[in-house]
This record gives C-alpha cells, sequence and structure tokens, in this order.
C-alpha cells in the first residue's frame, strides 16, 4: 500500500488533474540550471533569477529577496522577513510550476 502512494503522490503532485507525463519534477541541480540567469513572465509580474542568490520580483513595483535550492526545492526570502519558504518545482516546456506544501501553484514561463 505504501508503494502506491507514494506513486500516487507523484503523479498528483502538481494537481488539477495534470499527469506526471505532463510535467517533469525537477531536482536540485536542475532547478539551479532552469532558473540561473533567467528570467519568469506571470500573469501580472516578471521575476529575474541571479546566479547570485538574489531575486527580482516586479510586480509593477520592484521588490529585491533573495533565492536557493536547499535539497530539491527551491527556496526564497523576502526581506524584511528573515524566513524562507520553500516550494517543489516542476517544468513542462518553457514553463516552470512552484508548488507550495499545500499543493497550491505558480506557474511562470520563460521570459528571456
Amino acid at each position: 500500500m505504501g508503494r502506491i502512494a507514494v506513486v500516487w503522490g507523484v503523479l498528483t503532485l502538481c494537481g488539477g488533474g495534470v499527469q506526471a507525463s505532463d510535467w517533469t519534477i525537477l531536482t536540485g541541480k536542475e532547478i539551479t540550471d532552469a532558473l540561473s540567469e533567467r528570467t519568469l513572465r506571470y500573469e501580472a509580474a516578471m521575476q529575474v533569477f541571479y546566479a547570485s542568490g538574489r531575486t527580482l520580483y516586479d510586480a509593477e513595483t520592484e521588490s529585491w529577496g533573495y533565492w536557493q535550492v536547499r535539497g530539491d526545492q527551491y527556496c526564497s526570502q523576502w526581506p524584511p522577513s528573515g524566513l524562507w519558504d520553500c516550494y517543489d518545482v516542476a517544468r513542462q516546456g518553457d514553463t516552470i510550476r512552484f508548488v507550495g506544501s499545500d499543493r497550491s501553484f505558480s506557474d511562470g514561463a520563460y521570459d528571456d
């Protein structure tokens, strides 16, 4: 039964009926390669991921934060908070999906 639960968890990781064959779940190195020195465009914002670990999020006003990979997750911190939030990451073509622990997700497409 445990093995079935793990397989089901992988198949439903991205929720919303998206099958595992549609999305590739990224490892730590793959997350670094997918984000470093890249720009993602979201519905009403954009984000640049610098190799230095800085990140710029712009939704009509700029917000500077930090990003890093911990294990197989993307993590970010947005001052003045010192807390880090971490997400699983999946990719489908030029779209990157950040998946929270509650299974909510945010999609961004390459814009560079």
